[in-house]
């Protein structure tokens, strides 16, 4: 399940981030897995979504993306040394596809996202949250000013059918926000950046929503990067159980991580 700020899935593809909640990250230090103005998060140690399910066959309506998707891990020896400079986040626009497009089809990202990235299929599934017509954010993730990855982010209840699909693991509390990630590059992968960008989402979401109290992410169990990078980052995982995976060849059963706003965030 990805979260509801992700992009819905299709028969053939899939997000790194399940919308309704997100839900991706691979490995403890990479990703496979947002506004209206461009925002700068300080990072200490450095330098909408919708989710969508990509096992069903799409409505004719846009489907939103799921919480959780994520990254694969390298070997850390074969790993160059930690990536500095400042995260900054910003939104995501048209110029941005072929980019995305791109990450998408890295095989790290591929394996948890499993999303088409033709242009017909990237505009039905980021246009809508382009173009101001869906409750959630896309958010090209920069690192020194060079583009990194992607951010979703949205309200759980935003999108009340990820609220229902995640009822018998976990209730969702009022304002809480999911979020879906990934690293696009493979040479950023391994490195320490996911916990880093997971560390500075968080202070952005208590920045972008004052209301909301927790942040909730179910990601994939087999995703063991993604579930660490959050781990490692200060969330603390609360529930276990079967969502519906972004992609058809993993079990169902997911991990949920959550931090509330009064939880200190880690900045590995």
């Amino acid at each position: 399940m990805s979260p509801p700020c992700g992009t819905p899935p299709h028969a053939a593809t899939g997000t790194t981030l399940k919308g309704a909640p997100a839900r991706h990250v691979g490995g403890a230090d990479e990703f496979g897995a947002p506004a209206a103005s461009s925002e700068r998060m300080s990072d200490p140690g450095a330098p909408q979504p919708h989710r969508g399910d990509r096992n069903r066959d799409p409505p004719a309506d846009i489907r939103l993306p799921l919480p959780g998707r994520g990254a694969t891990v390298r070997p850390m020896a074969d790993c160059p040394g930690p990536v500095d400079g400042a995260i900054t986040f910003r939104p995501l626009t048209p110029a941005d596809l072929p980019m995305l497009a791109g990450w998408l089809a890295e095989p790290h990202v591929r394996r948890w996202w499993n999303h088409e990235t033709s242009p017909e299929a990237l505009d039905r599934d980021f246009g809508p949250v382009m173009r101001g017509e869906e409750p959630a954010e896309d958010l090209v993730v920069s690192v020194g000013g060079t583009p990194a990855g992607l951010l979703q982010r949205c309200r759980w209840h935003d999108h009340p059918e990820y609220v229902e699909e995640i009822a018998p693991i976990l209730e969702i509390p009022a304002g809480a926000v999911t979020l879906d990630y990934l690293i696009g590059p493979p040479e950023l992968t391994g490195r320490g950046l996911g916990p880093r960008i997971l560390a500075a989402a968080v202070t952005g979401v208590w920045q972008r929503y004052p209301a909301a109290r927790a942040i909730i992410v179910p990601v994939c169990a087999a995703n063991r990067a993604s579930w660490r990078a959050l781990e490692t980052a200060g969330f603390r995982r609360v529930a276990s159980g079967d969502l519906v995976p972004d992609n058809p060849v993993d079990p169902p059963l997911h991990h949920v991580h959550r931090i509330d706003r009064e939880e200190p965030v880690c900045h590995p």
